[in-house]
């Protein structure tokens, strides 16, 4: 095993309230933290525990495809575990959730032979459910990236809940850009036009990631999602539009097991 070695922690959404004590006594014990957090405030707290923190967000330029920013990150982060270091990525939120960074910089950190681990935190979908009050072992649950719902063919439960992730994003196929038109929502509500009628109530919802905040949780019809104020942290909550239906078949074959 070499000398070096990496972990990805989590920093979780609320600042200071969801990162757990193992990531935080490694960001403490770190050589070098990589900070792929959101807002200047987190990076700041991260400088409390560690003083060499270095700062992914000027990879960032509008116009330029985020498959560069990743590369780079994994570039800047391996280059410091070759030396010898021990480096922490602290990613926002979960690390491993909608992050391709994270997860490519532990397989190849492997492949050359060092300790790579990564440490779960507390995730978007984890505040969801929770603020939301969904269940999902109740009626189930359908997690899909929004542009990828609309690249590929996908089947849709209706009787279940359907979350569109990074919704402002849906339907850019530059990569490149931080937000997408009406045009491209439009076309979003019309795909999923022969399973919800557009009077279907959809909440818009960003999890709260300062504690003096709310939650946004924002009822609206699916047909109005064109012309409604999204950001970055915007996911979409599709309710279930029809009940759960039974499997009579199935349910007959397994009472004729259980009475054998």
């Amino acid at each position: 095993m070499q000398k070096g070695r990496i972990v990805i922690v989590g920093t979780g959404i609320m600042l200071g309230a969801h990162m757990t004590p193992v990531a935080k006594s490694h960001l403490q014990a770190a050589d070098v933290v990589f900070a792929a957090v959101t807002d200047g405030i987190t990076e700041q707290w991260l400088q409390t525990m560690n003083p060499d923190v270095r700062s992914f967000a000027p990879l960032y330029e509008l116009g330029k495809s985020r498959h560069q920013t990743y590369q780079k990150m994994i570039e800047l982060m391996l280059a410091e575990v070759r030396a010898g270091k021990f480096v922490v990525g602290a990613f926002y939120g979960h690390p491993g959730v909608f992050a391709y960074a994270p997860h490519k910089v532990i397989e190849l950190a492997r492949q050359e032979g060092y300790e790579a681990q990564m440490l779960a935190g507390i995730s978007a979908a984890d505040c969801l459910h929770a603020d939301l009050g969904i269940d999902p072992g109740r009626v189930g649950c359908q997690y899909y990236e929004a542009s990828q719902f609309m690249f590929y063919q996908r089947k849709i439960d209706p009787s279940a809940y359907l979350v569109l992730w990074q919704i402002t994003l849906a339907g850019d196929r530059t990569i490149a850009r931080f937000d997408t038109g009406e045009a491209e929502l439009e076309l979003l509500v019309e795909l999923l036009s022969p399973q919800y009628p557009p009077e279907h109530q959809v909440v818009i919802y960003e999890a709260a990631s300062m504690p003096f905040e709310q939650p946004r949780m924002e009822w609206i019809s699916l047909g109005d999602l064109p012309k409604a104020r999204l950001t970055l942290k915007s996911t979409l909550v599709v309710p279930p539009a029809l009940p759960l239906q039974k499997n009579d078949l199935m349910l007959a074959r397994l009472q004729a097991l259980q009475q054998s």
